[in-house]
């Protein structure tokens, strides 16, 4: 029997507002180191005296580092605790950055910028699970449309973060500057972040899942990036490989008598499916977008990195004027109006952008951007909080492992194919580096389409809770 002091089941008291920044730490930190380095990769090549081919790999190497991290997530969380488990992944994060700022090649440079990725790829996924755990059902929603905001805001403010930190300190600081933030995240984590206990009922690793799925997704990445870059032959064995490796994971998940590393069979319980799909299509739209624009704005407009971070702020206004849209009305409209509501505001400021061949304006970019900003949050913390509402706890750690992955995964797939559409349209075009976006742009607009045709399989009603 409760005393009359309870607080209601969804009431988002000040402690659950700070475990929920505490968490987000990590991920921002995370989130934030795949686009600071960006900025300082021609600093590094100079330092290094390394060519574009080789340089290119200090951001290659964290990517597959995370895709191959985040699907043994849920597995560590059950087996170790998720606070346990979000102190470890931090701790190996700093680790990483620490051994990244006192590298002596470029090689040495990729081989830590992997170990920083492991920790960084398990950050996101455990510290959503731990989070919706602690917070409960009739609360998720609104905690996770504050959490849901930071991705969004990481790429924008990434190049204006790494731009100051080379105008004022030398390369070794775009990895330095995460020990502060590290080392913040995880005392408070100790201090306040309750411990999660690990699962009662043990399972083994699946350790033949995670041969095949890990290192496929890592090697179908490869070869994706091996097309953007012109090289058929480790392009088609790349991409030949991950995608075998890949049906055989499904193959193996389906018939495993124990716990697969990602279980195939999340995808047809509704609303999952249709939510693994609306994210993976709209992280290549999202993710593809913040790999085109900074190009275009320093290719075709000749900007600086300052400069052109400067300009991709206003979709950070807009996503963070929609989070607070989001956290005031998540627990009161359907699921389905406000993901589908976002994609079609995502639509409309991606529109623009397809007539960079013509001209436009910098006060009609920055215009589409705060509208995509905008649309953005409205997507990402609905659909966690249908699946995070919706399943158990006992399953959260591996969904959010599942949900995190297709968002790595559509983002990374995403932006390599847009790359390969740039480059032909380039080869096209010829010296009109303009029109060469703008067609490109026309297939973000079709990957905006295919995840609003998947939103609409969500559900109309709002989450049962537990």
């Amino acid at each position: 029997m409760s005393g009359p002091s309870a607080p209601p089941a969804d009431r988002v008291d000040k402690n659950l507002l700070r475990i929920a920044f505490i968490l987000v730490l990590g991920t921002f930190m995370a989130s934030l180191d795949a686009t600071i380095v960006s900025v300082g990769l021609d600093r590094l090549t100079e330092e290094f005296d390394a060519s574009v081919a080789e340089i290119q790999w200090v951001s290659t190497a964290y990517l597959l580092a995370i895709v191959a991290a985040v699907p043994a997530s849920g597995w560590l969380a059950d087996r170790f605790g998720g606070r346990r488990t979000w102190l470890a992944a931090v701790g190996v994060f700093l680790l990483g950055s620490v051994l990244c700022a006192s590298a002596w090649s470029v090689t040495s440079l990729i081989v830590f910028r992997v170990v920083q990725g492991l920790g960084g790829g398990l950050l996101p996924a455990t510290g959503q699970a731990l989070l919706a755990r602690v917070a409960g059902p009739g609360r998720t929603g609104r905690v996770i449309s504050v959490v849901a905001v930071v991705p969004l805001l990481s790429p924008v403010f990434g190049p204006l973060a790494g731009g100051s930190v080379l105008a004022v300190a030398p390369w070794p600081w775009l990895f330095l500057i995460n020990l502060p933030i590290g080392a913040a995240a995880a005392l408070l984590a100790r201090r306040h972040v309750p411990a999660v206990e690990p699962a009662k009922r043990r399972t083994a690793f699946d350790l033949r899942g995670a041969l095949l799925l890990s290192p496929g997704l890592a090697v179908l990445v490869f070869g994706l990036t091996e097309v953007a870059h012109s090289r058929p032959l480790p392009a088609t064995a790349g991409v030949s490989a991950g995608l075998v490796m890949l049906a055989a994971f499904t193959v193996h998940g389906l018939r495993t008598r124990g716990t697969p590393l990602v279980d195939p069979r999340l995808f047809a319980r509704p609303p999952f499916g249709a939510a693994a799909l609306a994210l993976l299509v709209l992280g290549a739209s999202v993710f593809g977008t913040m790999f085109l624009l900074p190009l275009y704005f320093q290719s075709g407009r000749s900007m600086s990195a300052w400069e052109a971070g400067l300009l991709l702020a206003p979709q950070g206004l807009g996503a963070a004027a929609g989070s607070v849209l989001v956290n005031r009305t998540i627990s009161k409209v359907a699921p389905r109006t406000l993901v589908v509501s976002g994609i079609v505001l995502i639509l409309l400021g991606t529109a623009p952008f397809t007539w960079l061949g013509h001209g436009v304006a910098d006060a009609v970019i920055a215009s589409a951007l705060v509208v995509r900003g905008f649309g953005m949050s409205m997507v990402g913390a609905p659909v966690m909080n249908i699946v995070y509402s919706r399943i158990e706890p006992e399953h959260l750690p591996r969904a959010a492992g599942a949900l995190n992955l297709l968002n790595t995964v559509g983002g990374s797939v995403g932006t390599a194919a847009l790359a390969v559409i740039l480059q032909n349209r380039l080869a096209a075009h010829g010296t009109d580096v303009s029109s060469a976006f703008g067609d490109t742009f026309w297939w973000v607009l079709g990957f905006c389409l295919f995840a609003a045709a998947a939103a609409t399989r969500l559900p109309r009603t709002q989450p049962r809770r537990a």
